[in-house]
């Protein structure tokens, strides 16, 4: 599937406060950048839990953050 067949209109309702506060942190420089990079850094997220589960029992590696 091409990016292009992948990106979807999508029309939601945010608050506004949270999104100038993510737009801020992560330096984006638009709503839709700081939204795409917000989803990247859960899925980010996720593979890594994914690896510690893993991992688990396998040696001293563990999460520290959240």
């Amino acid at each position: 599937m091409s990016i292009q067949q992948r990106i979807r209109d999508k029309h939601l309702k945010l608050d506004q406060e949270k999104l100038d506060r993510v737009r801020r942190l992560l330096g984006a420089k638009t709503e839709r950048a700081a939204i795409e990079q917000s989803l990247e850094l859960v899925l980010s997220e996720e593979e890594l839990n994914q690896l510690l589960r893993e991992l688990k029992g396998q040696g001293s590696i563990k999460k520290i953050f959240r």
